[in-house]
Parts: C-alpha cells; sequence; structure tokens
C-alpha cells in the first residue's frame, strides 16, 4: 500500500455506501487525528483504538440521517505523486462552506477553518461534505 490515507479515506466511503454501522482501519497517529477530526466536526460518531488483534487498529462509528450517510463525499487532493500545497489566503472553502477541508500544518492536523483562523498553510489533505 503506497498511500495509507488514500485507503483511510476510501475504507469510509466504502463502508458507508454499504450502510455499515462500523469499519475498522489499521491504526496510525495521522489516522487517528484525521478521526478526532471526523468525530468533531460530526461526520462519524466516534472512534477508539482496538487493540485486540496483534496490530492496533481504530474502530470508526459512522453516521447516519435515516438511512443516507452523513458523509456524501469524501475526496483526497494531495496524492503521493502530485502533493498539493496552500498558503493561509488560499485554503479553498468547500461546498459554499457547508464541508470541511483538512490541512496537514506545522501545527498538526486542522480543518481548514482553523488554519485561516490561525493563519498557517500546509498540505491540503482531503475535502469531506
Amino acid at each position: 500500500m503506497t498511500d495509507p490515507i488514500s485507503d483511510f479515506l476510501t475504507r469510509i466511503r466504502n463502508a458507508a455506501t454499504a450502510g455499515q454501522q462500523e469499519v475498522f482501519v489499521p491504526f496510525s497517529k495521522m489516522k487517528a487525528e484525521l478521526s478526532r477530526i471526523l468525530q468533531e466536526e460530526g461526520y462519524i460518531w466516534s472512534y477508539e483504538v482496538d487493540t485486540t488483534d496483534a496490530h492496533p487498529r481504530l474502530k470508526l462509528k459512522l453516521k447516519y440521517q435515516g438511512k443516507s450517510p452523513v458523509i456524501r463525499s469524501l475526496t483526497r487532493i494531495s496524492k503521493p505523486g502530485l502533493r498539493k500545497y496552500v498558503g493561509s489566503t488560499e485554503i479553498p472553502r468547500v461546498l459554499g462552506g457547508l464541508g470541511i477541508s483538512i490541512l496537514s500544518t506545522s501545527r498538526g492536523i486542522m480543518t481548514g477553518a482553523r488554519a485561516k483562523k490561525a493563519k498557517v498553510g500546509g498540505e491540503l489533505l482531503a475535502q469531506i461534505w
């Protein structure tokens, strides 16, 4: 696997499309931070680290409105073959402010709104709505 973040987003997207309540992904600190942001922004119910197996993994509980998933679209922007960096003034608005963009900055992983407020730019990882 060459892009673990893309694999993480794809597993969430596939589980939401299939209507699953929970999804398991291999653990890393980056994925845990992405999960924290998804929970803070209200796209998933919760996440926890599951250490019952030989390798730790994240257990995410997905959120639904009725039968449709809250996460409508989950897009990877910066890829290993083509990185996308933005300054604090160039952070894009997602769906007119209804979605969020996730950045990896020098101050850690944060949403686009928080990065704009802190006046820091970084690598544009994903967009969610």
